[in-house]
């Protein structure tokens, strides 16, 4: 179904994690790309636009977009998130004996969520990460040295964790090299894994509010992209999703 002309998968995080197990075993990759309300904003650019359709799986990392479709009448079942993703993917790969590779983060981010993943999941096996340096997507040898440590580690699953739209180009890039591979696009998962930074509770992610949770703990940051754009790109996204249901029904 589609939420402001982004197509998204009608799919609870089980059925994520119970689609990408059963592409592996069939020898088979892709890429999830996991839109919030900024992501959804942003690929509403044309030359964006190919990230989303590109993708294997397109899944609603933010509650506005479950709202959305609700006011549609065609509801998306779940919020599936990046941040869950890591953690119900890394277990599944646990059980099924399959690699993990980390990628991005700051300095040391990736090495710590790594070690926090398999302390919490015993049995997963990391292939491996790496903390590419800023602006290395600008820099051949950076990019090239950041693909050639993905592709020799040759893992099942990578979590790619460089914000939006840097990692799913990065995606995009990776599995022409490694078409048996899944990439999961998961923004700053890895910093909170590594305990950089706080998620906020359940009750709040639930709630839908879990940017007035991030705006309070990083406010010069996150500022302009909720107040000055996400807030009243969500509000009109509102509005249009329920006029497409109006006239559905007119």
């Amino acid at each position: 179904m589609r939420v402001d002309d982004v197509a998204f998968d009608a799919l609870r995080e089980s059925e994520v994690v119970a689609h990408v197990v059963a592409a592996l075993d069939r020898g088979d990759g892709g890429c999830i790309v996991t839109p919030n309300v900024d992501i959804l904003r942003q690929l509403r650019r044309p030359a964006l636009r190919d990230l989303a359709d590109d993708a294997e799986l397109v899944v609603p990392d933010g509650m506005p977009i479950v709202w959305a479709s609700r006011l549609q009448g065609q509801e998306l079942p779940e919020r599936v998130t990046g941040s869950s993703l890591v953690w119900t993917l890394s277990r599944a790969a646990a059980t099924a004996e399959r690699s993990v590779f980390l990628l991005g983060g700051a300095e040391g981010i990736a090495e710590r969520a790594a070690d926090t993943l398999q302390d919490e999941v015993p049995d997963l096996r990391v292939a491996g990460w790496h903390c590419p340096p800023f602006g290395f997507e600008r820099r051949e040898e950076q990019l090239e040295a950041t693909v050639a440590a993905v592709v020799d580690a040759k893992p099942d699953l990578v979590f790619v964790a460089l914000g939006f739209p840097k990692q799913e180009r990065l995606m995009q890039l990776l599995r022409r090299h490694l078409p048996e591979t899944w990439f999961i696009g998961c923004g700053g998962s890895l910093t909170m894994i590594a305990g950089e930074v706080s998620r906020a509770p359940e009750w709040v992610q639930r709630s839908g509010l879990e940017w007035v949770h991030r705006l309070a703990k990083e406010p010069r940051r996150m500022a302009k992209r909720y107040l000055v754009h996400d807030v009243p790109y969500a509000a009109g996204l509102m509005v249009r999703s329920a006029a497409r249901r109006t006239r559905r029904a007119g």
